[in-house]
């Protein structure tokens, strides 16, 4: 934004106004499928969320704050949209509103080749790199320089951050409704390992290192052997990752009844150490990769 003019900015400022006026008022109507003005709307909100000039939750003065228009725009495209044959490489039957993006140089997107998917109105920065098969799904957010790697997962309105890299199998949870849930947020220089799961609207901040097999769900507290603190998900909150934590799977014993007779354990996310120069060097070789 710093690169626009005052005058650039106040234009797209209230572009973004009307159009989500239209989209909330379609999105309270009864029947909108047969409304050739409603699907054109969609369509350019659906641009418009492609360019990443809106997105489903963005970060405002340092906090992190929900669009609860732009989830039901994406409904809104479900319900006026029908199924139709499509082609992007493989054969596909989907809603005609969201087919697959097909990618130019220009977009300066690598998608190398062999059965990775991004849908319409999924925002996907120049220098990022996707690995096959992977697939990105619409409302997501994937800023520039990350990569995102074979088998991995980014769901609807996933917001992922500059220089993330989704490891082999890591699987970002997307969600729709409710409209006003946040959606899982991935900040910049994360690293996410392989098999890595982050669930219902977890926000990673900074720099953390989720180590291979960490799971994260707003019903998972999280351990910190560093500071001896806690971490839980509220009605409010979701479960936040501090900045520059490097969490591990773990387990912790129960105590009580059966569990304990039978020396069960359940799992649980845990807190190590903060990144510093040995971590940086265990992941330095990212790099080369770019």
């Amino acid at each position: 934004m710093s690169k626009n003019s005052a005058s650039e900015v106040q234009g797209l400022a209230a572009e973004v106004r009307r159009l989500k006026s239209s989209i909330e008022r379609l999105a309270a109507q009864g029947e909108v499928e047969n409304d050739p003005a409603a699907r054109n709307t969609f369509f350019e909100f659906r641009d418009q969320l492609t360019q990443g000039k809106i997105r489903a939750a963005e970060k405002v003065d340092g906090r992190w704050t929900v669009n609860p228009w732009v989830k039901q725009g994406i409904l809104l495209g479900f319900r006026l949209g029908a199924l139709a044959e499509m082609s992007a490489g493989l054969s596909f039957v989907d809603k005609d509103t969201f087919p697959a993006r097909h990618f130019s140089v220009a977009d300066r997107v690598r998608v190398v080749p062999g059965g990775s998917s991004v849908r319409l109105g999924a925002y996907v920065a120049p220098s990022v790199i996707c690995m096959p098969p992977m697939f990105i799904n619409v409302g997501a957010y994937v800023d520039e320089g990350t990569m995102i790697d074979s088998h991995a997962l980014v769901g609807s309105c996933a917001q992922i951050g500059k220089r993330v890299h989704l490891s082999a199998a890591a699987q970002v949870g997307g969600v729709l409704e409710p409209v006003n849930a946040s959606p899982v947020i991935v900040e910049d220089d994360v690293l996410v390992g392989g098999n890595c799961g982050i669930f219902e609207g977890t926000l990673v901040r900074a720099r953390a290192v989720l180590g291979a097999g960490t799971i994260l769900t707003r019903s998972t507290p999280l351990y910190d052997l560093v500071k001896s603190e806690i971490y839980r998900a509220t009605s409010d909150a979701p479960l936040e990752v501090p900045e520059n934590a490097v969490v591990v799977p773990g387990s912790r014993a129960v105590k009580k009844g059966k569990a304990a007779e039978w020396n069960l354990s359940l799992y649980t996310p845990v807190i190590v150490k903060y990144r510093d120069e040995k971590t940086e060097r265990g992941i330095e070789l990212e790099d080369w990769l770019r």
